[in-house]
Order: C-alpha cells, then structure tokens, then sequence
C-alpha cells in the first residue's frame, strides 16, 4: 500500500521520510521509477530527461512533486569535483538570458553557482510545461525535493517556478551543496520562508561545498538546515580541515584540492540517500 504526503503538515519529517524515498526513486529510470512512485507513493510520475539532467514530475490528486536526480550514479561524486572545489569563486555568475532575467529578481549582487545554473537551464522549457500542465488540471500545493546536485537544482528550480507564477508550497533537500551567495541566500529566505528544509548528515561533506577555503567561503545555504546527527560521529568539517592540515585557511590551490577530495570521497557513504533516509527514520522514531 502506497504512503502518501500529508500536505497539510509542513516540516513534517514524516513527509521528509516520502521525499527521500521519492529522491531514491529519482536515481531509476523508467519504467521502474514510475513504478515505483505509484507503488511507494502513490504518485503517477514521468521522467524528464534532458543531457546529464534528470527530474520526476509527479502526480496525485492531493499533491504536484518535481524530484530531481543528483547525479547518474547516487554512489559516486566522480565529474564534481571541479563544481565543488576548483575555482569555486569563478563559478558565481548571474548568467545572461531568460534565466538571468529570473535570478536577477533576487536582488543586486546576488550570484549563483554557474554549474548548477547551466543544468536547471538544459532541462526548464520541458521541465516547467509538464509541471504547468499538471498544475491545470487541478490547482495543488507543488513540492520540490532533491539529493546532492538534485536539491541544490530543486532549490534554483523552487525559485524559476514561483517566476512563472507557478507557487512553490514545499521544498525539501538531502546533502544539497551551497548554490550561491549571501545575496542570494537571503532572497530564497524571504520568497520561501518556513518553506525549505535542508536535511544535512553531520558527516556527509557535500553541504560544505563549494568551497574557497575551509574557513571562510564565499558560498552560503539557504535556510533552514535539519540537522541529523550522530553523537559518536566526527563532523565532515573538522575531517576535512585535518586532512587539509596548515592549508585549510588558504585559497584551495590545486595539491590541496586533491587532499581534500580525497577526504571528501573517505565519507561518501555519509551522504548516500540511503544513510538519509534511516537518519530521518531514527528522527521521527525519536519525536514519536
């Protein structure tokens, strides 16, 4: 029997628990993960596909959910490395065109992560005509979820909906790296208050990302961070800066991006959507 959203209950990590099954389901192609999501969540779901970019619109009658795939394979980092580290700073853009246009509504100065916005772009013009064909056929709260690379792409995603008058009730987001400045930040705190939870493992290294240097950063989260922690474990921070040793204050130059890398790969298990999924398990077994 299929779970399903209770859209009445914001920040609910009940609902947190379906939206990272929802997330897990986003790594399958179909017609698996469309069978998945009707079986697990009672959701009729498609895949959109566009290049290296991949999300699931799916459906009921309560509820519209866009759940965006991190990356081709859910238990590797391989091909983010310069995203995330090499020259982190050179990446913060307010890119030109349409999607310019939308981000430029987040105020001066505001900067995103150029990556991030060049794959929410390959795939928006097929992404937003299934969502505002969905939304037509019946006015329901739309939710955006994502792992990795897919909560920092539902985040940026959340913002270029609410642009094209298609209100955003819900965003949630598992491991999700940094996707822009403060400037931006704090424009996605304003537009989505009490709206977005960040789930964010205390080892998993990837919500540290991208990064200038290990002690001060030019990237900032949005809120609001749901912290799911286990007391016996290390945080990714201090992992990193020991691996990064004398160097962690400084400008990442290319030896120390390797170390660091290497740090971050030690604990990818940590940022597994799996490891996600039993931390918010344990979370509501806690608040019960």
């Amino acid at each position: 029997m299929a779970d399903k959203l209770d859209v009445t209950r914001h920040g609910d990590p009940r609902n947190a628990l379906l939206l990272g099954r929802a997330c897990s389901l986003a790594y399958l192609n179909e017609p698996e993960g469309a069978k998945g999501f009707q079986e697990q969540l009672g959701l009729e779901a498609r895949l959109i596909s566009v290049d290296n970019t991949q999300a699931y619109v799916a459906q009921s009658p309560e509820v519209v959910l866009v759940a965006f795939r991190g990356s081709e394979c859910p238990t590797s980092l391989d091909g983010f490395k310069d995203w995330l580290l090499t020259n982190a700073n050179n990446y913060l853009i307010l890119p030109e065109g349409r999607i310019g246009t939308d981000f430029a509504a987040a105020g001066v100065g505001a900067r995103f992560h150029r990556g991030f916005m060049t794959a929410l772009d390959d795939i928006w013009t097929p992404l937003s005509t299934a969502v505002e064909e969905a939304m037509k056929k019946a006015e329901r709260p739309l939710w955006v979820t994502g792992h990795s690379l897919g909560g920092a792409l539902a985040l940026l995603a959340a913002w270029r909906f609410e642009r094209s008058f298609l209100p955003v009730d819900e965003i949630v987001t598992f491991g999700a790296p940094m996707i822009g400045n403060q400037t931006a930040a704090d424009a996605f705190e304003k537009k989505f208050a009490k709206k977005i939870s960040r789930y964010v493992n205390f080892e998993d290294p990837v919500p540290l990302l991208p990064s200038v240097s290990l002690l001060a950063n030019t990237y900032v989260h949005c809120p609001t961070e749901v912290s799911l922690r286990d007391a016996a474990a290390g945080s990714a921070l201090d992992a990193l800066r020991q691996k990064a040793g004398a160097a962690a204050g400084a400008v990442l130059n290319a030896s120390v991006v390797d170390e660091v890398w290497g740090a971050v790969q030690g604990r990818i298990s940590a940022h597994f959507i799996d490891h996600y999924l039993a931390r918010v398990q344990k979370k509501i077994e806690e608040l019960a």
